[in-house]
């Protein structure tokens, strides 16, 4: 497991909201590795990690982008039936309480790629 950061923005609904941070990031030479983003009314809102976070976090400061920095964990799996139960399973059991996770592969990929936050709260045991 390896922790990392995550960025946190709330952004209009409206056309071009998610390319116009994704430009900023690209302007600034940030490579984006995981986006996951959705809208709820009026609003939106795009979790993303990036490369080089301390790169992302000044693109961000520079384009006046507000953001809640998170850290997540990032893990890579088999890319099998099965192995992303175990995983959840194993975190279970040392009481970790997950407060958000998404994944990805590639179809016929050897590896898929995780990335979850912890809550609060279970933070102390996922480190255990």
């Amino acid at each position: 497991m390896a922790k990392t950061k995550q960025y946190s923005i709330t952004l209009d609904n409206k056309p071009g909201a998610v390319a116009g941070i994704v430009k900023t990031l690209g302007d600034a030479k940030v490579n984006v590795l995981a986006l996951l983003a959705w809208a709820e009314g009026p609003t939106g809102t795009l979790q993303l990690i990036t490369e080089e976070p301390r790169r992302a976090k000044k693109a961000l400061d520079d384009a006046r982008v507000s953001y809640r920095e998170q850290t997540t964990e990032q893990i890579e799996l088999a890319n099998t039936p099965g192995a992303l139960a175990k995983t959840l399973d194993r975190l279970a059991k040392k009481g970790v309480n997950l407060s958000h996770i998404y994944a990805t592969a590639t179809k016929g990929g050897k590896k898929a790629v995780v990335v979850y936050a912890v809550a609060t709260e279970a933070a102390k045991a996922a480190t255990a």
